[in-house]
């Protein structure tokens, strides 16, 4: 059985032992060796919405529910990240930085498909843009090694990949309904 504040707790212990995302992967792994408990004990989305589970300094853990079809723009963390998918699918196109362009230009270097039960560990300066390429909610638990709220970071715009200031508002508003 999946337990929300065991779960909590085993990240936040992870943390205190190693501010890498190496121990808080392992936690997620555990948890989504078993999707159907994560499921089953955070109920099966019939929304979209971002939900913070915990939130801290140093570690936050969200509940996320992708509306369908739906494509966020590259952006960046500024801290890392662990992504376990309990429900559907998410794409992943990884950026990185065109050396000494002035504009702040990324071009794409690679592409992950998360699907139920995967996870993908994410360092601190990996940019990436994500889309839930089915027609159904995908559901998924994402830990960060800081305020995922708070923190400063980059999106870039799609069209022109250029680099602007990320807006949270923004962001929240792309997982309602």
């Amino acid at each position: 059985m999946f337990d929300v504040e065991r779960f909590v707790s085993d990240c936040c212990d992870a943390v205190e032992n190693d501010p890498t995302h190496t121990s808080a992967a392992e936690v997620m792994r555990r948890a989504m060796a078993d999707p159907a408990a994560v499921m089953a004990a955070l109920g099966e989305p019939t929304e979209p919405g971002i939900t913070a589970l915990y939130q801290s300094d140093n570690l936050t853990i969200v509940n996320l529910a992708w509306k369908p079809t739906v494509m966020i723009p590259p952006h960046n963390h500024e801290m890392w990240a662990v992504i376990g998918i309990y429900g559907g699918r998410e794409d992943n196109i990884f950026w990185r930085r065109i050396k000494d362009h002035p504009q702040g230009l990324i071009e794409a270097a690679g592409a992950r498909s998360l699907t139920t039960g995967d996870v993908c560990p994410m360092g601190p300066d990996i940019i990436h843009s994500v889309s839930n390429p089915i027609p159904r909610l995908t559901a998924a638990l994402h830990i960060y090694g800081g305020d995922f709220f708070e923190a400063e970071r980059s999106e870039w715009e799609p069209e022109g990949l250029t680099e602007q200031q990320l807006d949270m508002a923004a962001v929240r508003a792309r997982f309602s309904k």
